[in-house]
């Protein structure tokens, strides 16, 4: 006997898709709680904000009042006299960081590129890992002094101790760890897919990283270099060691050079008011351009997804 045919269920007289307003009841418990959790999470974050919030208003109402086109661009003045500017230090900063950048991109890249495609599950890679991550914890001066026996205590270059290009080097083996591991976990983000299809049409492994998974790796990797560069811009320690200091414009990559951080540190000691308050123009100064470094990396991750 054959099966009735099942009986077709009518929803008109239920409530199962009305459509009824939803409002806030304050009255219940679990609202309740939840304003409590949400208000306490909101002054927690507050309080993290906080301490930026402070340094940032800080250091714009001491340095801001000097900030001039003479400030940017002459030689700070003679201890006890006013006048002149940061020019020199803004000039040296620039140049040891893209020292810096110049040695550690290469190798970083390079390390993360092998630590991904070409040993990802090796003793070798694991040991590099754990030594990359060790050596992101040291103490920047812990670099410095390291540099400082290497290179400025043998005068390996040309006969000269401090200089530029140590200062550059000492500043490269802080940026390191930020760049193999930005590569690193950058390129393993890239679909397993991408590499197959290249090895399927006869590329070859150096042919896929070149073209398809550093390509596609692009923003994980500029992010942690533009971050690197930018904890690196502001490091003190190292360059005391390395680079040392020079009241006047560089002479060279083989010979003392300026650097804002060395600069703020001096200054900041003096028993002189006006280089006191170039202290805080240079703290200013050197504040924005870590700032404006931060936001091009928030910048290029948001242009990478739209």
């Amino acid at each position: 006997m054959a099966n009735p045919a099942p009986k077709s269920i009518s929803y008109a007289n239920t409530d199962l898709f009305d459509r009824r307003p939803l409002f806030f009841d304050g009255s219940l418990k679990r609202n309740q709680l939840n304003l409590l959790l949400t208000g306490i999470a909101a002054l927690f974050a507050s309080i993290a904000v906080l301490p930026l919030v402070l340094v940032l208003g800080h250091v714009l109402v001491k340095g801001g009042s000097l900030f001039s086109w003479a400030l940017l661009t002459e030689l700070p003045p003679a201890p006890g006299l006013s006048g002149g500017g940061i020019g020199n230090a803004i000039f040296g900063t620039i140049v040891v960081t893209l020292i810096a950048t110049l040695i550690a991109v290469p190798i970083g890249v390079g390390g993360g590129v092998f630590l991904c495609e070409y040993s990802r599950n090796g003793w070798f890679a694991q040991f590099v890992r754990f030594g990359n991550d060790v050596l992101a914890g040291v103490p920047s001066i812990i670099a410095g002094i390291f540099i400082y026996g290497l290179v400025v205590a043998t005068k390996v270059f040309f006969d000269q101790s401090y200089s530029a290009l140590a200062g550059g080097i000492a500043l490269s083996v802080l940026m390191l760890p930020t760049v193999i591991k930005t590569t690193d976990e950058g390129l393993r983000l890239v679909p397993q897919e991408l590499r197959w299809g290249s090895y399927g049409v006869g590329a070859s492994k150096f042919v896929t990283v070149m073209r398809i998974t550093l390509p596609a790796a692009f923003t994980p990797i500029s992010t942690g270099i533009v971050l690197a560069v930018a904890r690196a811009a502001g490091e003190t320690a190292p360059l005391i060691f390395t680079a040392l200091f020079s009241p006047y414009w560089p002479d060279g990559l083989f010979s003392p050079i300026a650097s804002m951080s060395v600069l703020i540190y001096n200054f900041a000691i003096m028993p002189y008011e006006y280089q006191n308050a170039l202290a805080w123009a240079a703290s200013f100064v050197l504040v924005v351009m870590i700032l404006g470094a931060n936001l091009l990396s928030r910048w290029i991750t948001r242009m990478a997804k739209t």
